[in-house]
């Protein structure tokens, strides 16, 4: 009998560790590598395209949630493989493998040194990388999306019927290792991302942030298969996502009738069963319309939250910042599971679960309305440079005496290293500047003498400040800071940009001679400088008190400290919204098509990364905070019309529904087994007959009187 069993389940005798299969330790080991490889490459993936591939913020903003959508819409795709094809254990390996390869492309699509042919630090194939990309990533979203609905599916599989409270533990520890994954690689790849590397050059290394999380979704992939000996495999039945399909047809014909009604009049129609089990889907799918708009916020914190603290001061928590999310549902959960909803159940107030996804979503919102008040305190802290219509002078006066300057109508003073702005559209600018760059800087030196030099046009990247030197010494200075050179930089001449990291930095200025001194300056994050060198410059051990600056930029002057509240409204709003809208998912479906709302619910975020790439195209807002708070108002308004659904929805038991199937008796079924009764009692009579009639005749006399 037990051998019949074990062929008939797929199971085998299992070696257990405490009562616990051995099997599951390989499996919570994988998802633990699996989530740090794809948090890991997702936390450096928006900076990744606005950097590396010098990708505008809107068009970063839009491949990073089609990005998204897609490995939310392909888990469909992997469980349909899965139940209806390969199975479990075969699907996760084969897609690992597609995962593992996508990873590794990844990390080499970051290589700038395999097009840098002149060996300047710049990409010579720029579309060679952004193909790699683009191949990585279609790769990496069939590989996460297609075993997201098979490993913890699986995982449950190598329990046995009478080990429910185990394989509840295992669900947890399955929990827990996405969550440390997710928290170890959000904190450790953007510190590896701010290492240099290269052969030629030395730059951000994108090489070595998506080659970790690439070599551990090989980890991953062998220690699933080193378990595969010890595995309770079971073979496709059938998706039932599929079957539910056919019958959403012949079941939205009475879409109207309640549930009771359909019970009673079950046998009307073929798999009655089955059709009321779907309506009770179709109701929930139905209250799933409204939700993608929370992921459409929420799925922000990756893309525009991430480029905003790009422009902010990120001082010591420039690498804890985008593990605040997963160290507050650490955190929060037990919170409101334990002290917030009990205080709110002892207030005498029903607070059912969706009232508490309508509170999740409005959360959400005021997350929005709180990065929309943080960007305009940064956008009033960023240089205003010149439009497309415009033109803007900037003078610095060298003389040792005030010089009157007229350009345009206007006409100011500058005193002795003074610096004047000048901006004007350019039909009404002065005509002798219309021949030079759009943004430029003048040092003037008398009257009529004058040097004009390009100016800075964009804020410095990645926190760099970009620093540049003017000399009007009457000799040749040769300049370095780190590794970084200015070059000789000769009398009356400025040198190039160069970007400076944030904190001390020491300038060596030295000149033919060999006599040089250190010019010390500490830099914050985003500025940019001129620092002048006067006729009067001595090389001596403070020679640096002597050098004139200009600011041309402003540092960033808001701390990324002021993102923690509406990282924090996200965070309570995720808690309540996600996790009760999981809970009032299961407790409201048969137990044989939870996997059908686990794929809803996970299409939902798809289709919320969707409207992201719809609103931020179709909006072309000028301002960013403009689009924080359109995002916000659309969730408020979505938040009303999901309100009103869930006023008029009635909260059902499945178990007790499936109960009543269990025990009801239909009055066909006993019709038919009367028939069946009768039929046989015949046949029976009939069969008496033949033989009675080879008997002799008082047998058969008697054989007839007793029937």
């Amino acid at each position: 009998f037990s051998a019949d069993k074990e062929k008939k389940t797929g199971k085998r005798k299992s070696v257990t560790i405490f009562g616990y299969p051995l099997s599951i330790f390989f499996i919570v080991v994988n998802e633990f590598c699996e989530r740090f490889s794809y948090y890991g490459m997702r936390a450096v993936l928006v900076l990744y395209f606005k950097y590396f591939l010098k990708w505008d913020d809107d068009f970063s903003t839009t491949i990073y949630h089609t990005f998204v959508a897609l490995c939310y819409l392909t888990p469909i795709l992997g469980a349909i493989i899965a139940d209806s094809w390969l199975g479990k254990f075969k699907t996760i390996v084969y897609l690992s493998i597609v995962y593992a390869v996508g990873q590794v492309i990844m990390a080499v699509s970051a290589i700038h040194d395999i097009t840098d042919g002149n060996k300047d630090g710049t990409p010579d194939n720029m579309t060679l990388h952004v193909a790699l990309s683009m191949l990585g990533l279609l790769l990496i979203a069939l590989g996460t999306g297609g075993i997201k609905p098979c490993v913890a599916a699986f995982g449950g599989d190598q329990f046995n019927e009478d080990q429910d409270k185990q394989r509840s533990t295992f669900f947890s520890i399955f929990y827990l290792s996405i969550n440390a994954g997710s928290l170890l690689s959000t904190v450790i790849t953007p510190i590896l991302r701010a290492q240099k590397c290269g052969i030629h050059t030395q730059q951000q290394c994108y090489p070595l942030a998506f080659g970790v999380p690439a070599a551990l979704m090989v980890v991953a992939l062998v220690v699933f298969i080193v378990g595969s000996g010890m595995y309770n495999k079971t073979a496709p039945t059938g998706n039932i996502m599929v079957k539910v399909f056919k019958c959403i047809s012949v079941s939205s014909s009475s879409t109207k009738k309640p549930v009771q009604k359909l019970i009673k009049k079950k046998n009307e129609q073929p798999n009655g069963e089955k059709l009321i089990f779907v309506k009770m889907v179709l109701k929930v799918l139905f209250l799933y319309i409204p939700l993608p708009m929370f992921w459409a916020l929420f799925d922000q914190q990756g893309s525009r939250w991430t480029l905003q603290a790009t422009t902010m001061d990120g001082n010591f928590v420039s690498f804890l910042l985008p593990t605040v999310n997963p160290i507050l549902i650490l955190i929060m959960v037990p919170v409101v599971d334990f002290i917030i909803y009990p205080l709110i159940s002892k207030c005498k107030l029903n607070f059912t679960p969706l009232r508490r996804m309508t509170v999740g979503m409005f959360l959400a919102a005021l997350a929005f309305v709180a990065a929309a008040l943080v960007q305009l305190q940064i956008d009033a802290t960023l240089p205003d440079f010149p439009s497309s219509t415009e033109q803007q002078a900037k003078f610095i006066n060298m003389v040792d005496r005030p010089i009157d300057i007229t350009a345009g109508n206007n006409t100011f003073q500058l005193e002795t290293f003074q610096v004047g702005l000048y901006k004007s559209d350019q039909n009404h600018m002065y005509p002798y500047f219309k021949h030079f760059p759009e943004t430029a800087t003048w040092i003037l030196f008398s009257n009529v003498f004058w040097l004009q030099f390009g100016d800075v046009v964009a804020k410095p990247e990645e926190g760099a400040n970009a620093i540049r030197f003017f000399n009007s010494f009457g000799m040749v200075l040769n300049i370095t800071v780190g590794e970084e050179s200015f070059g000789n930089i000769i009398s009356k001449n400025m040198s190039t940009y160069v970007d400076v990291p944030q904190g001390t930095a020491e300038f060596l200025i030295k000149n033919a001679a060999g006599n040089q001194c250190v010019f010390s300056r500490e830099f914050g994050f985003g500025s940019s400088y001129t620092f002048i060198i006067p006729p009067t410059f001595t090389l001596e051990e403070n020679c640096g008190q002597h050098i004139k600056e200009v600011e041309d930029i402003k540092a960033n002057s808001i701390h990324m400290a002021w993102q923690i509240p509406q990282y924090f409204l996200m965070t309570s709003g995720e808690v309540v919204f996600s996790v009760t809208g999981l809970e009032f998912s299961y407790s409201q479906a048969p137990s044989n098509m939870k996997s059908v709302l686990q794929a809803g619910w996970l299409l939902t975020v798809a289709v919320g990364n969707i409207i992201v790439l719809i609103v931020a195209e179709a909006a072309t807002l000028p301002d960013q905070w403009a689009e924080y708070v359109l995002f916000a108002a659309l969730l408020v308004l979505v938040c009303i019309i999901f309100a009103i659904m869930a006023y008029f929805y009635t909260y059902i038991d499945p178990a007790k529904i499936e109960g009543k199937f269990a025990n009801l008796e239909p009055e066909d079924e006993k019709k038919k087994n009367l028939e069946v009764t009768k039929k046989d009692m015949v046949e029976n009579h009939n069969e008496k007959r033949r033989k009675s009639s080879n008997s002799s005749s008082d047998e058969e006399e008697t054989s007839q009187t007793n029937f």
